[in-house]
């Protein structure tokens, strides 16, 4: 069975497809509860979670790298909530921590702007014109923010497999359109399709558990070994080593561990 991310603008529109997809799939639904999770796991207020997915990056967290460990966090609840498969997610950024994974199908659904500017003015009782200008703050800080973490525009279409447009496909339309699409072969799930995902999440996890002492470290597993390179001094490779070695799922799931130093210059 499928896993699937939905990104649209739109937190209604997104919500109404999703958990309508989900119901026609068999699906569970994901969203909101990743987040409680990850405020749970590591302590931190869910309110600066959701600022680190939504909001664009202040000139302290650029110093910090605040943002980078509140969304190390949530990647990491993300990939282990739909690790194994039957999974709808729906929150905000979840096509940026699949990208690679090919049998992820990832929709961007493009909602209708009148109709976008009525949920604004009814869910935060606006006038028309305050919500078209809430509006255009609120995509401003969502380019801003995929611009400083991925380097790229949130909305270019390469990001997705699927792109729906809501002026033309209204929700129930787009639930019947990503219901065909995500039972295509190559949307399903493989041994291979299954080892990737695995992959991610573990490097997620070592990646989580460094991202406080170690803002920059980065991941990647060759052969059941992970290798990880942290930007620290030589001396800094045994500490990492055995604090990844003191995470039980770690020791049991992960073959060795080889950390690469780079000094910072």
């Amino acid at each position: 069975m499928p896993i699937v991310t939905i990104s649209s603008a739109s937190y209604e529109q997104r919500k109404q497809i999703a958990e309508a997809l989900a119901e026609r799939l068999g699906c569970r639904c994901v969203a909101r509860s990743v987040l409680l999770e990850a405020s749970e796991e590591f302590n931190i207020p869910e309110v600066k979670l959701i600022s680190a997915l939504r909001d664009a990056p202040s000139i302290l967290d650029k110093i910090t790298y605040g943002r980078e460990r509140y969304l190390a966090y949530i990647r990491l609840k993300i990939l282990e909530a739909v690790r194994e498969g039957d999974a709808i997610y729906h929150g905000l950024a979840g096509h940026f921590f699949f990208q690679g994974v090919p049998h992820v199908l990832k929709v961007r659904y493009i909602a209708n702007a009148e109709r976008r500017i009525q949920e604004v003015m009814q869910r935060e009782g606006v006038s028309e014109a305050e919500a078209r200008a809430r509006i255009a703050d609120d995509d401003e800080a969502r380019r801003k923010w995929a611009k400083h973490i991925h380097g790229t525009d949130p909305f270019h279409a390469r990001l997705y497999d699927l792109v729906i447009h809501g002026d033309t496909i209204p929700p129930e339309g787009a639930v019947e359109l990503i219901a065909f699409v995500a039972q295509r072969p190559c949307f399903q799930t493989t041994e291979e399709t299954t080892a990737m995902l695995e992959e991610l999440v573990r490097c997620a996890r070592i990646e989580a558990l460094l991202v406080k002492d170690y803002p920059r470290a980065k991941c990647r597993m060759v052969d059941g070994v992970a290798h990880i390179t942290i930007h620290e001094s030589p001396s800094q490779a045994k500490r990492v080593e055995e604090t990844l070695r003191s995470d039980p799922e770690l020791s049991r799931s992960i073959d060795s561990f080889v950390v690469h130093a780079e000094p910072v210059n």
